[in-house]
């Protein structure tokens, strides 16, 4: 007899990291407020029917629960990938090089986009 050993999906896996650490900074600080920004998207091309991108399909999965960790008291969610992507979903090189880690450029585009939520909150 074979045993099975299920695993829940990735995507609630990491989402539990990152409401744990969420949690531990609202134990620490509980009168901070978190700017918590969805996962970027990563790959070179969007996701389709015909050719599955699964890691940005997982990021959406992720991004989808933890922005419910919201409570737009404390704790404030923000999706800036869009601002990463070309009109057709893509992700160029001289945003992210290797379709991971942002460059200098889309370091700016992260600076800019996160900008007017941070002066709101530190208001």
């Amino acid at each position: 007899m074979v045993t099975v050993i299920t695993f829940p999906d990735i995507a609630s896996r990491i989402a539990r990291g990152i409401a744990k650490i969420v949690r531990a900074i609202r134990v620490k600080t509980p009168d901070a407020r978190v700017l918590l920004l969805a996962i970027f998207p990563r790959g070179e091309k969007a996701s389709t029917p015909e050719m599955p991108n699964k890691a940005r399909d997982t990021i959406a999965q992720v991004n989808a629960i933890i922005a419910k960790l919201a409570d737009n008291q404390h704790v404030f969610f923000l999706d800036i990938g869009p601002k990463f992507l070309q009109p057709d979903g893509s992700i160029s090189k001289e945003i992210m090089p290797e379709f991971v880690h942002p460059s200098s450029a889309g370091h700016q585009i992260w600076a800019d986009a996160i900008t007017p939520k941070l002066t709101e909150l530190m208001r």
